[in-house]
């Protein structure tokens, strides 16, 4: 969307203090443990950008709270599954031998936007070490969470998933639907039914860079509506607007409980 049309369907400027007010209606409190999924586009207009939205979410969950965002990079991933868009074949091979070494500290976000992208290079920001599905957080936990990400399974229980998981963080669907919640993989990574396929990602091992090849199992956002609609219909979701952007805040144990029994019942039950 232009920044024309953003302004158009802008009533007021979008400034810290609105957001962090609309933050505190929806149901954010200080010290939360939060993990936030964003777009910014559909906030409507901001004045700061994406600056604005993270120092907002910040003075949220305050200085015993902990911020969290998807840090994901998938143009480290085995060049053979890009799809959108596909390289030619001849290129893989070169694509293996060249591609960097993924770095937590320069290497950039792909698909996250402009929020998730600006919050890993925010002061106090860390990120976890993972090739393909990094996290960064801000924050008390932020350590805790992000250390010692496993290669795979990567979105399991040892992963910052499982971890805010355990802590009882809770999710924000800022201006996003379900399809972009992350937590409903974790959920996925419990069931015994869940198909695995080889990945590769660029890394540096023993001080080297090679391109290293694991398993993990194969996720799919496909159903992630779906479980999300049914949630919604089961169990207590925040729902509210930041700015322009239609908001959804739940407790992520919730979710993920629900989603994992959803999947049984759904996905896996004709297996």
């Amino acid at each position: 969307m232009s920044e024309e049309k953003i302004i158009n369907k802008t009533r007021e400027p979008n400034t810290i203090n609105t957001i962090y007010q609309d933050l505190m209606r929806l149901g954010i409190n200080n010290s939360d443990i939060l993990l936030v999924h964003s777009s910014m586009s559909n906030l409507g207009w901001v004045c700061g950008g994406a600056q604005t939205v993270i120092t907002a979410l910040m003075n949220a969950v305050g200085s015993d709270g902990t911020l969290v965002m998807p840090a994901h990079s998938g143009e480290w991933s085995d060049p053979v599954q890009w799809s959108k868009p596909p390289v030619p074949k001849e290129w893989i091979q070169t694509i293996y031998d060249n591609m960097p070494a993924f770095d937590p500290e320069i290497s950039p976000t792909r698909g996250m936007g402009r929020i998730a992208e600006l919050f890993r290079t925010f002061p106090s920001t860390i990120r976890s070490n993972h090739p393909h599905v990094s996290f960064s957080a801000n924050g008390r936990n932020a350590m805790h969470i992000i250390e010692n990400h496993p290669l795979t399974p990567q979105l399991g229980m040892d992963s910052p998933l499982g971890k805010m998981y355990n802590l009882k963080a809770k999710v924000l669907l800022l201006g996003v639907g379900y399809n972009s919640c992350t937590s409903f993989h974790l959920s996925e990574s419990l069931m015994n039914e869940m198909p695995k396929e080889r990945m590769g990602a660029a890394i540096f091992e023993n001080g080297d860079r090679c391109f290293k090849w694991f398993e993990d199992y194969e996720y799919d956002t496909e159903d992630f509506m779906l479980i999300g609609k049914d949630f919604e219909n089961n169990f207590n979701v925040q729902k509210g607007k930041v700015g322009n952007a239609e908001c959804k805040l739940f407790e992520m144990k919730d979710g993920v409980d629900f989603a994992k029994r959803w999947l049984i019942k759904h996905r896996f039950a004709a297996r």
